[in-house]
């Protein structure tokens, strides 16, 4: 055993390679990404020397470039004629409105899971009002459950600037408010979930949630490929993915000057509300149960896989589940290319609703 080597892959295997190029990738995914340009402007100037307000600019380019797909992507939203939505103004704990997007199936007999569901983005951009989280929601609600999608302030973007912790703050007071609403909402439980920058805020509203002695609130949580160390300057050995698919849809630059967006001084680099792989084995122990979902090709899956051996290390019941052969979010982000693996992911978030 001792003379075996591990092949080599990702960037390990080729330091020029793409996402298109790895022969993990899905093909079918590979026939949309290798029609892809670029998934973010360039950012060419390493982010530790730039400034704050570049990184903003920055972020606020990142938004508008992504932005650019949405009509196309609303003129061929699907149907849902099962689902019925519905917006919600409430007010934060700041003394803010926040918008909650309210999807339930149109039939609903007795009470069902509830899953309040926070948005990607890196905490600093992105909205609820997106078309692909639009989907998601109706995708979720059609499954059979009561989606609550959760529009909160980000770091920058036309949501922003406001950096950490406002959007955590946004996500804690929409959860109590789903709690103190359950009888009209008509809700058996709550299940907060999130991809990315919303599984960070998904796992750290619940860190807050223990922290301030609401946790009895959530049954659950589902994290999706969550961004949740904030080491992207300085990356460790310990957190190989980072560096094995290093530009796979994200890159460490680029996340680090979302890091710096987020949390403009740097004050809160060790903070697990900030960061949630931060989190020691007593702040973790007593959470509710847990799903860590991460993608093979994501240079955030071993953070992910981290956090799940965390999380069993402080005797939470938790399920570890990686989607092979994907890209970042790519289980839920494909639903016309690869529909299988998108409805798995569906069912997977409202099956673990289901179970508590």
């Amino acid at each position: 055993m001792s003379n075996i080597t591990p092949p080599p892959v990702g960037k390990f295997a080729n330091p020029d390679a793409t996402v298109v190029d790895d022969p993990r990738l899905d093909p079918r995914i590979k026939t949309v990404l290798a029609m892809v340009d670029s998934f973010a402007p360039g950012l060419d100037t390493p982010a530790l020397n730039i400034d704050y307000e570049t990184c903003l600019e920055y972020a606020n380019e990142f938004e508008r470039v992504a932005a650019l797909s949405h009509p196309d992507l609303l003129a061929n939203m699907p149907e849902f004629t099962n689902v019925n939505s519905s917006t919600e103004v409430i007010q934060g704990v700041d003394g803010n409105d926040i918008n909650l997007f309210i999807h339930r199936p149109a039939n609903m007999d007795g009470p069902l899971p509830c899953i309040v569901h926070i948005h990607g983005g890196g905490m600093v951009i992105m909205t609820a009002e997106d078309p692909n989280y639009i989907l998601w929601r109706n995708s979720l609600a059609d499954a059979g459950v009561v989606v609550v999608g959760v529009e909160y302030r980000n770091g920058g973007g036309r949501l922003g600037p406001h950096p950490f912790p406002a959007g955590l703050n946004d996500c804690a007071s929409a959860v109590k408010w789903v709690d103190q609403n359950r009888s009209s909402l008509n809700i058996s439980n709550i299940v907060i979930s999130g991809e990315s920058g919303g599984g960070n805020l998904s796992l750290a509203t619940t860190l807050q949630a223990k922290q301030d002695g609401w946790l009895d609130v959530i049954d659950g949580v589902y994290a999706m490929c969550p961004y949740i160390s904030g080491v992207y300057a300085n990356p460790p050995v310990e957190l190989p993915s980072l560096f094995e698919n290093d530009g796979y849809m994200l890159d460490m630059n680029t996340m680090s000057a979302l890091v710096t967006v987020y949390d403009p001084s740097g004050e809160n680099l060790e903070n697990p509300l900030a960061w949630p792989y931060c989190a020691t084995t007593e702040e973790l122990a007593g959470l509710p149960p847990h799903v860590i979902s991460v993608n093979e090709l994501d240079p955030l899956r071993d953070e992910g896989l981290a956090y799940y051996r965390k999380l069993l290390a402080a005797g939470v019941p938790t399920i570890g589940r990686t989607a092979h052969g994907t890209p970042h979010g790519g289980d839920a982000g494909f639903p016309d290319q690869a529909p299988e693996v998108y409805a798995d992911a569906v069912r997977a978030v409202t099956g673990f609703a289901g179970s508590l």
